[in-house]
């Protein structure tokens, strides 16, 4: 995954809009569309500003930290803060969903 996929991901499981991202980085909107489409350099204070943004780490914008999650994985962290809002009744719903999302990668022999 490249760090433009890496930032939109990063983007949208913080639950943020590109409008929301830019105007709290002081940037135009349009400079996040760009940086998620691969058509504008990131700066290393604006890759410090967004990991922060996100609450992931930029070894994992950069790509350097592995795609597999692991108990570290700040995205674990992320989805466990969106679950906490979840009501009891969505919350079962979801975990029957992960369970059939997982049989069905097993079954397609982990590709998904």
């Amino acid at each position: 995954m490249q760090i433009a996929e890496r930032l939109k991901e990063a983007r949208k499981l913080a639950g943020l809009s590109q409008s929301h991202v830019a105007k709290m980085l002081g940037l135009h909107r349009p400079s996040i569309s760009e940086m998620e489409a691969g058509n504008r350099r990131v700066s290393a204070d604006e890759l410090a500003r967004l990991a922060e943004t996100y609450d992931v780490s930029v070894a994992w914008l950069l790509g350097e930290a592995p795609e597999t999650l692991d108990a570290q994985d700040p995205r674990l962290e992320l989805a466990a803060r969106e679950l906490s809002k979840l009501k009891p009744d969505d919350l079962e719903r979801l975990l029957k969903l992960l369970a059939a999302m997982r049989s069905d990668s097993t079954a397609n022999g982990g590709n998904r």
